[in-house]
């Protein structure tokens, strides 16, 4: 017996930033989770794919329109400069987000560079010859890996999980450099969820609606008809934005009469 979902209250437009191929798994199930999100739980995402060779001039005009913002795994990106970009809107406006594997890594170049004031860090996959890495190679790839995490109590990471602990999938072969994680969280990112060995695996930003990295990839949990409870947070969240949007075009409709009323 199925539990009949819930009816949507408002769409929800949703970009998903990454270079889109039929060759990257995460890319092919994005549909069939929209799908699913929509079928089982009433929550319906307005997706739109932007480029990252197009997330730049994006972010400097219409991404903030948007009620979520997804930056999918696919590194290297066409375009570093355009997912960090994505990226920042996101974290300034409020809009909820989600970074998964190469978008986590990313995030966290993101807030290194723009919040850390660590403007010469780099990303091994697209400036392997830089000498101060942030991501690193991984000293043992998680390409088709399977592992535990778990996240910190009364975390957003515990929140979306629904768990103090998950077994999930990676496809990824970078990592952060754990020289320069304690700069991060010196500057408020928190790292709030760990591997059995220890190794950060998720981060968040506190006081933010919702903004949520993971190196692992939630959208490979399952058969992608159940989608991962961190996608459904995200869904969630997008939902959340979009009627509060709504809501405040409605007020400043509300209150233009009675200001134009008192005006003559």
């Amino acid at each position: 017996m199925t539990t009949a979902p819930t009816a949507p209250t408002e769409v929800a437009r949703i970009a998903l930033v990454g270079d889109r191929s039929a060759h990257v798994k995460s890319h092919t199930r994005i549909p069939l989770l929209l799908d699913a999100l929509a079928a089982r739980d009433g929550l319906v995402l307005d997706a739109y794919w932007i480029p990252t060779g197009d997330a730049a001039a994006e972010a400097a005009g219409t991404l903030d329109r948007f009620d979520a913002v997804w930056v999918l795994p696919g590194s290297p990106y066409a375009s570093e400069a355009g997912a960090l970009a994505a990226i920042r809107v996101a974290r300034e406006q409020g809009i909820p987000f989600l970074g998964t594997c190469g978008g986590f890594q990313h995030t966290l170049l993101e807030y290194a560079r723009a919040v850390c004031g660590l403007a010469d860090v780099a990303h091994a996959e697209n400036d392997p010859g830089a000498r101060d890495l942030l991501i690193a190679p991984l000293a043992c790839s998680l390409v088709g890996h399977e592992g535990v995490v778990r996240a910190e109590p009364g975390s957003l990471a515990e929140a979306a999980l629904g768990a103090e602990r998950s077994t999930e999938r990676y496809h990824c072969n970078y990592g952060p450099d754990p020289r320069h994680l304690p700069v991060l969280t010196a500057h408020g990112l928190r790292l709030s969820g760990h591997d059995e060995d220890g190794q950060v695996r998720i981060a968040e930003l506190p006081g933010h609606p919702f903004f949520l990295a993971t190196l692992f990839q939630p959208e490979l949990h399952g058969d992608g008809t159940r989608p991962h409870p961190i996608i459904r947070a995200l869904a969630v969240a997008a939902a959340r934005h979009a009627a509060g949007r709504a809501g405040g075009v409605t007020a400043r409709l509300a209150a233009t009469p009675a200001a134009s009323r008192s005006a003559g």
